[in-house]
């Protein structure tokens, strides 16, 4: 359905995640923007949880070796379908010979808005890859799930599980959460923040600097994790902590004093003291931050971040209820 033209594109097939196996030892997984997944997916009339290709790296190509339905969501990146200019977070059509290309990211110059990093690339019925261990995400660590457990290359092709016509009109689209749900600190990317188990046991100055300062996300930073440069962080007396569970959000401080944020495709365990934890419905907030940005933390507790939530899930329940009144519409039209 689709051959992928790109070299070294670092792109991956990704759903929502592996969220059932934390207990043998296998990592999560799954898009970095859950909320541009599910989007794309939505608007084809796909599984929220169908499988898409995620993409970091940019130019990005594609050919499609068959007439299909397509989204993008995500980053907007002056997409085209040869030589057709193509609105992000919509619905279009290809034929069969057409190729997709993807600019890096477009500046914004709104300040309200969230500079993104990531687009999504979802197919009509979803990508046809493997379920394994209740999940179509390639799990890059262990080397399976997704196309072959890897990142993909020149060459590789992909099929849909719909091929022609999608569910959605074409040229349907959508506003981007990001206008929905701006959130922004002086200008920079935020994420909200609730204070985790070894919170307590750092200096009240390295408290207040987590807070107040702009953190950078260094180069070094990956799907596994952010590391951020910044102020240290200094424990009040050193800390020897046994390993333990930890989750993608939780934020540790290893012996350097720079904050490392895990990401999807983080380790289930680590010994690091735990600063905090990005709150979920931030996830994709963080997933879309640019490496090489610096982004802000915004401290928040447990009532709050609840109600974030319910705001993340009200805005997926307002874009299920459009996309049902448009194909209403249009099944009348």
């Amino acid at each position: 359905m689709i051959e992928i033209l790109s070299t070294s594109a670092l792109a991956t097939v990704q759903d929502l995640g592996r969220l059932g196996s934390l207990r043998y030892g296998v990592g999560t997984s799954g898009a970095m923007d859950p909320l541009a997944l599910r989007a794309g997916n939505l608007m084809l009339g796909n599984d929220e949880n169908a499988a898409a290709v995620e993409i970091p790296v940019f130019p990005f190509q594609i050919r499609f070796t068959a007439d299909c339905a397509f989204a993008l969501s995500g980053a907007d990146c002056a997409a085209r379908l040869d030589a057709q200019t193509l609105l992000p977070w919509s619905v279009h059509q290809a034929r069969a010979g057409q190729t997709l290309h993807l600019a890096p990211p477009q500046s914004i110059d709104a300040p309200a808005l969230l500079r993104t990093s990531r687009a999504y690339l979802t197919l009509a019925g979803g990508i046809d890859v493997p379920d394994l261990l209740e999940s179509r995400s390639t799990q890059l660590r262990g080397q399976f799930g997704g196309h072959e457990g890897r990142a993909l290359r020149k060459g590789d092709c992909l099929r849909a599980g719909e091929p022609g016509i999608g569910k959605r009109a074409v040229g349907f689209g959508i506003v981007p959460p990001a206008v929905d749900m701006p959130l922004q600190v002086e200008g920079m990317n935020a994420v909200r923040v609730l204070p985790a188990a070894q919170y307590e046991s750092f200096t009240e100055d390295s408290q207040a600097t987590f807070w107040s300062e702009p953190w950078k996300i260094t180069a070094q930073s990956d799907r596994y994790g952010y590391r951020l440069a910044g102020t240290t962080l200094i424990p009040k007396v050193p800390m020897e902590i046994l390993s333990h569970g930890i989750v993608p959000g939780v934020i540790q401080v290893p012996h350097s004093g720079q904050p490392i944020i895990q990401m999807r495709d983080a380790q289930p365990s680590g010994g690091y003291p735990k600063f905090g934890t990005v709150i979920e419905a931030d996830m994709w907030r963080l997933g879309q931050a640019p490496i090489g940005s610096q982004i802000r933390f915004i401290k928040v507790g447990w009532d709050e971040a609840v109600a974030a939530l319910a705001q993340t899930q009200d805005w997926l329940h307002e874009l299920r209820r459009l996309i049902e009144l448009q194909q209403w519409s249009h099944g009348r039209a």
